[in-house]
């Protein structure tokens, strides 16, 4: 059973965790009591701190990125997370059980049946064909040979590879190799997935062509995801949230724009300060609340008097429950109410601008330039959401309010 917390299903439990190197952890664990850095617990005991009181509660489904600079303890954190690397201390409960505890049959029954891992290095065999090396881990766990070939090809074709199952790994490019090592994680279908900088040996394009792959598998796979990554960028584009590592110690968990937004110590502040805002406001992040809108029931002279009123030489006209129907000129309203039609929908017009709520503003500066007014942040249903001019872009990426309040 997972620990439930709110609308939150807690998947993974950390606590209390420590991983010390050396051959005497409790002369370590002495001086970590006695408030001592790693630095200085090097120098007096010559063990090295890895993982320092790390606890974190990682939920069911969502993607939660651990980063920090080399030597952090981020990769030595997610190793612990199945034993790769045996922890010192503490306890990490997956759907409450201990894997600390666990036996050596257990642990290698979670890891066969629960758990997928993708590295940085594709770690693929060149003898055997793409299917083969998809297939390798369920033909460890002992499924015969036509259902790991079924489950091999399923999950290929799912990262793209269709086509590709009776090539060779050299035959295939950078970005492609990888996608057989996460078709090799998933072909078992796993409750989660353990990523270490599964993307960073990739170049810039193909990165983020795979972080793009990754977040659309996600929302139909709906695993737990834990990521790691030293990129900032990276992690908040992946990331539901983010824990921040320093010296094998948490500085922070947040999401993205917590992160961003309200960093907690200087340390945090210095990490995120160069941060290009563009990739990573949304638009939801950027909206004015849609407070001046033309509905379905007003007539011409409503329409031009709320126009008169805000300023607007134009406004979405929407319906009860505040679905777009389309944009409305003064000029428009004007012509209705000359023509004394009551029924402003002959007069809207259907064609405006509108992006998603969770669109990034740099991928929003085309449209902007080209709107003529507006545009309109509608759900996938069309309900406006909020609306964007060009100066709640500048005020968002300056740092000002967020206009939906």
């Amino acid at each position: 059973m997972a620990v439930i917390r709110g609308d939150c299903v807690s998947k993974i439990e950390i606590k209390n965790l420590y991983k010390i190197f050396g051959k005497n952890p409790n002369k370590a664990m002495e001086l970590i009591k006695k408030g001592l850095d790693k630095d200085k617990i090097m120098e007096k005991t010559k063990q090295v701190v890895g993982l320092n009181n790390v606890s974190l509660s990682i939920n069911e489904g969502e993607i939660f990125v651990v980063m920090g600079l080399s030597g952090s303890g981020k990769s030595t954190l997610i190793r612990c997370l199945n034993r790769l690397i045996e922890p010192t201390y503490g306890s990490i409960n997956i759907d409450n059980k201990d894997i600390v505890k666990m036996n050596h049959k257990d642990l290698l029954d979670v890891r066969r049946k629960k758990m997928g891992m993708v590295f940085q290095s594709f770690a693929l065999f060149p003898h055997i064909t793409v299917l083969d090396n998809a297939a390798y881990g369920l033909k460890i766990q002992g499924y015969d040979k036509d259902e790991r070939r079924k489950l091999a090809a399923n999950a290929l074709e799912s990262v793209g590879l269709a086509g590709w199952e009776d090539s060779y790994p050299q035959n295939l490019s950078g970005g492609m190799q990888q996608r057989v090592g996460l078709a090799r994680a998933l072909a078992n279908d796993p409750d989660v997935l353990l990523m270490d900088e599964a993307f960073s040996a990739l170049d810039p394009l193909i990165r983020g062509e795979m972080q793009d792959e990754l977040m659309e598998l996600q929302s139909s796979m709906n695993k737990t995801i834990v990521f790691i990554t030293h990129d900032l960028d990276e992690a908040l584009k992946l990331g539901d949230r983010i824990a921040l590592l320093k010296d094998g110690e948490v500085v922070q968990v947040g999401t993205p724009e917590e992160i961003l937004t309200a960093p907690e110590t200087e340390y945090v502040e210095k990490f995120v300060e160069n941060v290009d805002k563009t990739k990573t406001l949304t638009a939801s992040q950027v909206m004015k609340k849609p407070k001046a809108l033309v509905y379905l029931k007003d007539g011409p002279r409503v329409a031009l008097h709320k126009m008169k009123e805000y300023g607007f030489d134009s406004m979405f006209v929407v319906d009860k429950n505040k679905k777009v129907k389309g944009i409305l000129t003064d000029d428009d309203a004007a012509k209705a109410l000359k023509e004394k039609n009551k029924d402003l929908l002959e007069y809207v017009k259907k064609d405006f601008d509108e992006v998603n709520p969770d669109t990034v503003v740099n991928d929003m500066f085309d449209t902007m330039a080209e709107a003529n007014g507006p545009v309109a942040v509608t759900s996938d249903d069309g309900y406006l959401k909020g609306i964007i001019v060009r100066a709640t872009i500048f005020q968002g990426l300056a740092g000002g309010e967020n206009y939906a309040e």
